[in-house]
């Protein structure tokens, strides 16, 4: 064999890499420093569309930061963060917060619950304002193609709140897939424990009314949904089991577990969903249980893969030839294992613990040269963006396709049958019934910007 040509390795890598690692992160343009540049020593002015819960913890992760304005529904809910900083204006609705404070204001978090998202994140992206959206960036699919279009009119810094992005883990096992060293992936199992732990699914959840707490504005929690009684079955963190407001596990987790494989594998759109396991149907949320499954054809030079999500777990998926006990490190059973030709790897929640399935096949492995750089942490890689910097790991050009794979499982959980998909023209072309989901509806006095 010739010894002075390119290798076979060196086409994958040049197909696979070409123009997508810039020295920052994953993107291949800068953000433009004409939208409000700073430089890296300048502080950001931040506003926060939700101040309580995990608002409060993106408010801590921007804390290098000037916050400079809060709006919750929730005043009680939000009350750590008011305590915490009680000289920053305090809003209910978000559209007045940046009809008001729009001035002050260079970059907005976005932490409500999911059927909000894209509608704040619009509102803020159309006046000029960067991004940071939490996971999983929106409630249809619709909603996510239109805030990747957005992003790019109004060339604005962006990241989704889904942190694994940011691991070093995942990064390492994207290097020892792209390397070779467990072959060719043709199937990637991806599951979660939830729901269950923060919030319950199922035929026999109840939503008894009850009277709207006193620091709670019901109105403006629902947002854009249609009008309905209160029930303390919704808040907190419970309104994710509910199709109205959340996505279910995959809009909780997927975006953290699968956001591995998706960068691993460089997943574009899938030809195809489907649930193919479905336990515990109710009337008003989503399953109990379910297994999905995605069928994505041949990229760069990698073949077709199927890749399985499974919610409600509680012990170790069974999988085909992956050995009991493999998986699971600690409490949570949150993970995903890809399975090559030559062998497996597998990850944790947010990418962490990568190492090659049986354990004893680490012992002499070394680890494939670096291909990506490493990030400096989720929030500071969008705060760097939003100076100016390379585009953050996760902004709306990889998570707005991302996610929109995503949730067409969150789809799959609600129409039966194989969903065959059209990604050019956004739709299924097997089922009239499924397409109606792929849309949000909106109530009349909310705008999508």
């Amino acid at each position: 064999m010739s010894t002075t040509g390119p290798s076979r390795r060196h086409f994958f890598f040049g197909a696979l890499l070409a123009g997508t690692v810039p020295a920052g992160g994953f993107g291949s343009v800068k953000s433009l420093p004409g939208l409000g540049y700073k430089s890296p020593n300048e502080k950001l002015n931040i506003a926060a569309i939700g101040a309580g819960g995990k608002g409060y913890s993106d408010i801590m992760g921007t804390q290098t930061e000037n916050h400079v304005a809060f709006a919750d529904v929730d005043d009680k809910r939000a009350e750590r963060t008011f305590k915490q900083f009680p000289d920053v204006p305090r809003y209910k609705d978000f559209r007045q917060m940046l009809d008001k404070e729009g001035k002050n204001i260079d970059a907005v978090t976005v932490s409500i619950p999911d059927h909000m998202h894209a509608t704040a994140a619009m509102w803020a992206m159309s006046r000029g304002k960067h991004v940071y959206c939490q996971k999983p960036l929106t409630h249809t699919v619709w909603e996510a193609r239109e805030l990747e279009k957005a992003a790019a009119k109004y060339r604005v810094a962006t990241q989704m709140g889904n942190q694994g992005y940011s691991n070093e883990g995942a990064r390492q096992c994207s290097e020892i897939i792209w390397n070779g060293d467990i072959g060719n992936v043709t199937e990637v199992h991806a599951w979660t424990d939830r729901p269950g732990h923060y919030w319950q699914q199922g035929p026999e959840i109840a939503q008894p009314e009850a009277a709207v707490p006193p620091t709670l504005d019901w109105g403006l929690w629902l947002g854009g949904a249609e009008m309905r009684p209160y029930s303390p079955a919704y808040l907190p963190i419970k309104w994710r089991g509910y199709p109205d407001f959340g996505a279910g596990a995959i809009g909780d987790m997927a975006c953290h577990i699968m956001g591995t494989p998706n960068m691993a594998l460089k997943l574009t759109a899938p030809t195809s969903v489907e649930c193919i396991k479905l336990e515990g149907k109710s009337k008003s949320t989503f399953p109990g249980q379910v297994a999905i499954r995605f069928d994505f054809p041949a990229r760069f030079n990698m073949p077709a893969v199927k890749v399985y999500w499974y919610d409600s777990l509680k012990a170790q998926p069974d999988i085909p030839g992956v050995p009991a006990g493999e998986l699971i490190g600690d409490k949570d059973i949150n993970g995903s294992i890809f399975i090559g030709d030559k062998g497996m790897v597998t990850t944790g929640c947010y990418g962490e613990r990568t190492r090659l399935v049986p354990a004893a096949k680490m012992e002499d492995y070394k680890m494939p040269p670096q291909l990506l750089t490493r990030s400096p942490g989720h929030y500071r890689d969008w705060i760097r963006a939003c100076k100016g910097g390379d585009p953050a790991c996760s902004n709306f050009g990889v998570s707005g396709p991302f996610v929109q794979w995503m949730l067409l499982g969150v789809i799959a959980m609600r129409v039966e049958g194989k969903l065959d998909w059209d990604a050019k023209n956004m739709r299924f072309t097997n089922n009239a019934e499924a397409n109606k989901y792929l849309h949000p509806q909106f109530k009349k006095g909310w705008k999508f910007v």
